[in-house]
């Protein structure tokens, strides 16, 4: 009961607000953003967000009742999650339209949540996710990725600091929404078949443009959620 009683409490939003205050904010804006403009640094955390857009891809495939048998990651920033299905359909398209989205929304709901004192559940869901995703590893850099991820969330989890888990949440989601336009800034100029809005348009007969088009806005919106977030934490 204890152990059940102790998981309960980490799952739970926190009962009074959790607000990071202006200075502490500006710490993690400095972080977030030496963490994505610095080549070296970007070299290795690019590889969260490429995580993100796979996980995106078979989220939303499982959730349209595919089944999601593995994924890798590529040192290159690219990536590959396989999902089963119906190879035409809403549901191929629903799952192939989401990973380039995915960082963006996991970013952006990440930043409202932390200060909302939701960052507790938020982890939960993540952790699930990851556990979920582990066991369909496909290549050693990508359980690479997974061995610093997963046990970095428990700590970050089991040892509930409320503050420290807003803090890492909202450097995370600026992360992850500068890196969504970072890697829509290389789908834009690429014209391969074989890239996701190459893919949608063969499927959909749906030109390129208008999938990247909506990719661009979905983008766009997380942005403004996130700046909406951090200006009012700053005023």
């Amino acid at each position: 009961m204890d152990v059940f009683r102790a998981i309960g409490d980490r799952v739970v939003p926190a009962t009074g607000e959790v607000a990071l205050g202006a200075p502490r904010l500006v710490v993690v804006l400095a972080v977030a953003l030496a963490l994505v403009v610095a080549p070296p640094v970007w070299g290795v955390v690019r590889l969260v967000v490429t995580l993100v857009h796979e996980l995106g891809h078979a989220v939303v495939g499982v959730l349209v009742g595919r089944s999601f048998t593995g994924f890798v990651l590529r040192g290159d920033m690219s990536g590959h999650a396989v999902t089963r299905g119906p190879v035409r359909g809403a549901g191929r398209v629903a799952s192939t339209w989401a990973g380039y989205p995915a960082p963006a929304i996991v970013g952006a709901l990440l930043v409202w949540a932390a200060g909302r004192g939701w960052a507790a559940p938020v982890l939960t869901g993540c952790l699930a996710v990851l556990l979920f995703a582990l066991v369909r590893v496909r290549s050693l850099l990508t359980a690479v990725v997974m061995v610093v991820a997963l046990p970095g969330s428990a700590a970050l989890w089991w040892w509930r600091d409320e503050t420290l888990q807003s803090q890492v949440l909202v450097g995370l989601g600026l992360v992850l929404v500068v890196g969504a336009w970072r890697h829509l800034g290389a789908v834009l100029e690429d014209r391969s078949a074989g890239s996701d809005p190459g893919v949608l348009a063969a499927l959909t007969r749906v030109p390129r443009l208008v999938w990247n088009a909506t990719f661009v806005l979905v983008a766009a919106a997380a942005t403004w959620l996130v700046g909406a977030e951090v200006l009012k934490t700053l005023r």
